[in-house]
């Protein structure tokens, strides 16, 4: 018999933690925190062993595992990763642990809420792991489970509204991706990721979709394009996309903020992901077929987002429409490489730049936009619950180390150049301009919104004359200093040292586009 793979034990792990959180019951809050954190480090850990035992050259996937689990279904358990499930293990082993660290003050059900945590990182690592939709599924459903109750036991005043229109919009998207894998399982006999776009790319899957589904006038381009129609909606409402964001503001003010550290940092990457692992492979022909307004979709996300963004006076709501803004710039990469350039090695390159720096772009945002929620949980602390934007003035003057480490984060969010946030979005903007060169010029304007709205909380938050009422506010202590040093300084080194994610994510990348 075969050892279960390293894929398998990591995945496996935070269900372990959290049955055995839930086992210490309600009084032991103190030692449901830890034993959380504990198993979160060392899900970290294990994750870093894969990093080093990961060849970068191969560009296929490594550590897979297939073993038959429904063969009368076509269903396997099939895992295996390559840079890009890499680079998301990575991303989730480490703004879990940053989460907890931000829940520390949970006192009510603390069992619970940790174990939920947990149970949200398992579904996160099967996600970015599986590679059949029966098992996938499975696990992108199971993190939208704990999500749910997480932000309506613990959350906001408007915690009930906020937790149902989330969950009703994700499982509006979880149906019609469900419905469109059904109905392409009943053409194809498959349900494998890797199969599925093998017989894309070789011609093969729009054939089996004409015997099975094409009828009458419904011919098997139409056919395939609402199958892909469908599947392009359940991961733009994970992402989001535009129009497709309303749930988001509002779940993120109402969460607890450990909790939105999770949303924005990983659950929002597992819909580009989707994009990028699934519907990209299987429907890069239907895609192209619809690349332009896909590609106007994507200015929206980032312009309109922005300009909200502009409106709001609460700081998780600026922050929430910032993180809809930075996550457009990866849309607009991934459909500019929809665009067909023949046997051009320039533009090839080009491609390339785009899709390293959509990879980049996630990691980089996950770690930065929950650094920034975390900062946020720290203000609301000192200030009794307070986070709005007029709320505050001169804090520099009294707390100066929060203000500093708080604006490394605000930089690296803007994209200031030697700050991890600059790479990402100089190497989608470089590689999306030839291949798209109005819907890249006119998403530039994001990049000034962004600018001002984020220039404005350091003008009104940490500028100005001090309120007699937070001249006593105390500044970050050691511990807090401690907890927030480790994102901070990777913030700078991939700033300055960006090929330690790309030297493990370009292989893949030109994997992907030989593909396509």
């Amino acid at each position: 018999m075969t050892l279960l793979s390293p894929i398998t034990l990591l995945t496996a792990l935070p269900l372990v933690g959290a049955a055995a959180v839930l086992t210490l019951g309600a009084k032991s809050n103190k030692l449901s925190r830890g034993l959380a954190l504990a198993f979160a480090f060392l899900a970290l850990l294990v994750t870093l062993i894969l990093w080093h035992w990961f060849n970068p050259a191969l560009g296929t996937l490594q550590f897979e595992e297939l073993r038959p689990w429904i063969p009368s279904l076509g269903v396997e358990y099939h895992v295996g990763i390559d840079g890009l499930g890499l680079l998301m293990l990575l991303l989730s082993a480490i703004v879990v642990p940053m989460s907890i660290a931000a829940s520390w003050h949970i006192k009510e059900r603390a069992s619970l809420y940790f174990a939920l945590i947990l149970m949200l990182q398992a579904g996160l690592f099967g996600t970015f792991t599986a590679l059949n939709f029966f098992h996938w599924f499975l696990f992108w459903e199971l993190s939208l489970i704990p999500a749910f109750f997480l932000v309506r036991l613990w959350g906001g005043p408007q915690r009930a509204t906020a937790a149902t229109q989330f969950f009703i919009y994700t499982m509006v998207g979880s149906v019609a991706l469900l419905l469109a894998f059904l109905a392409i399982f009943l053409t194809t006999g498959q349900f494998d990721f890797i199969s599925l776009a093998a017989m894309a790319h070789n011609d093969e899957l729009l054939p089996a979709i004409a015997s099975g589904l094409a009828w009458h006038s419904f011919t098997a381009g139409k056919a395939a394009l609402l199958l892909a129609f469908c599947a392009f909606l359940g991961f733009a409402v994970k992402v989001p996309i535009e129009p497709f964001h309303t749930w988001l503001p509002s779940t993120y003010a109402e969460a607890p903020t450990g909790v939105t550290m999770l949303l924005t940092g990983t659950m929002s990457k597992m819909g580009v992901y989707g994009f990028l692992r699934i519907l990209l492979p299987i429907f890069f022909i239907q895609l192209r077929e619809v690349r332009t307004p896909l590609l106007w979709l994507a200015v929206a996300t980032i312009v309109l987002s922005a300009y909200a963004a502009l409106a709001q006076k609460d700081l998780k709501r600026i922050f929430a429409y910032s993180s809809i803004n930075h996550l457009g710039y990866c849309m607009l990469g991934i459909f500019s490489v929809l665009q067909f350039t023949g046997n051009s090695p320039a533009l090839a390159t080009e491609k390339a730049a785009a899709l390293n720096g959509v990879f980049l772009q996630m990691f980089n945002h996950g770690l930065t936009a929950a650094t920034l929620f975390w900062f946020v949980a720290l203000l609301e602390k000192r200030s009794g619950g307070l986070r709005g934007l007029d709320d505050f003035g001169g804090l520099r003057k009294v707390a100066p180390v929060f203000c500093g480490m708080m604006g490394i984060a605000i930089f690296s969010s803007l994209g200031l150049p030697g700050l991890n946030g600059f790479v990402g979005e100089f190497l989608i903007f470089k590689g999306s301009f030839p291949l798209s060169i109005w819907p890249t010029s006119i998403s530039v304007l994001g990049l000034l919104l962004t600018a001002i709205f984020l220039l404005t909380i350091l003008q009104r938050v940490f500028s100005g004359p001090v309120r007699q009422k937070w001249t006593t506010m105390p500044d970050l202590t050691l511990a807090e200093k401690l907890s927030l040093a480790p994102p901070l300084i990777l913030m700078l080194i991939l700033g300055l040292w960006p090929q330690l994610i790309l030297g493990f994510t370009n292989s893949t990348v030109m994997q992907f586009l030989q593909k396509f």
